[in-house]
């Protein structure tokens, strides 16, 4: 009898934990969306050095707004300028595989698709002239809405985003270094019309033991309204993380991404910038 009653208190033992839920894994950091003021973001992220914005974070003022006026649209890229799209096809692209780059050519405009791509040539400090235009009707919001990029050295990120009408965490807005530093003004046009970059990237540089003797930096006009003054780069740039550098060298390809969007790119072609600095 005591026997049966050791198995009897086992098994209701056993049934009981069976009973029991098991509670949910904790949610990593930067898991948990929040929406402040209609900008949907995150506050469990890593912080900005400043330690006053976490990387994303939505409470973070938004970019004020300005109406630009008309840039360089359509402009003749310069007699030594290099020409990675004049409407007539892919050449100066691949996927990151190196394959032909899947995005699509029509009336002279590329539109992205399936994968990013990257310049078959490498680039060091530049001039980056590029016209884009966001999808219409405009779909989603945030950072689902007309989403792209692109990446100097395939590493460091300047945001395209349809932000017309459209909020989103102020680091990852149009014309901001993405995750890092928020653009100073939105000139964004309405999605469908044709907008401008116009960008100075300047390369870092790295010592001999890889620490940083000089970041990479970025003078930004976005629509001809600065959007980034000289900044500095923090690293690379990456969702959720506030950047790092890593050693490479003085070269490297431009990239353009495909973020499930399809925004349309024309006219665009780099040149050398050498930088002076001479007093």
């Amino acid at each position: 009898m005591k026997n049966c009653l050791i198995v009897l208190t086992l098994l209701a033992a056993v049934a009981a934990r069976a009973q029991t839920p098991t509670p949910p894994p904790a949610p990593k950091p930067g898991n948990i969306e929040v929406v402040i003021n209609g900008v949907a973001g995150f506050q469990d992220t890593p912080l900005q050095p400043d330690g006053k914005w976490h990387v994303h974070d939505p409470a973070r003022p938004q970019p004020p707004i300005v109406t630009p006026g008309n840039f360089s649209q359509l402009t003749p890229p310069p007699s030594d300028a290099l020409v990675l799209f004049d409407g007539s096809g892919l050449s100066q692209w691949r996927d990151k595989d190196g394959k032909p780059a899947p995005w699509k050519v029509e009336d002279g405009v590329m539109v992205s698709a399936k994968s990013d791509i990257v310049t078959t040539n490498q680039f060091g400090d530049i001039q980056l002239h590029l016209e884009f235009r966001e999808p219409t009707p405009p779909k989603e919001s945030g950072q689902g809405r007309g989403n792209s990029g692109i990446y100097f050295m395939g590493l460091y990120e300047i945001q395209v985003l349809d932000c017309y009408i459209n909020k989103t965490y102020a680091d990852g807005a149009t014309g901001g270094i993405y995750g890092q530093h928020p653009a100073l003004a939105n000139a964004c046009r309405p999605p469908g019309e044709w907008q401008t970059y116009d960008i100075i990237f300047n390369v870092p540089h790295f010592g001999e033991k890889g620490e940083v003797t000089s970041p990479a930096y970025v003078t930004v006009f976005h629509n001809g309204v600065v959007t980034q003054n000289h900044q500095a780069f923090r690293g690379a740039t990456n969702w959720k993380s506030p950047g790092k550098y890593s050693p490479h060298g003085p070269t490297g390809p431009i990239a353009l991404q495909y973020h499930n969007n399809s925004v349309s790119f024309r006219n665009i072609w780099v040149r050398p910038v050498p930088v002076v600095n001479e007093p």
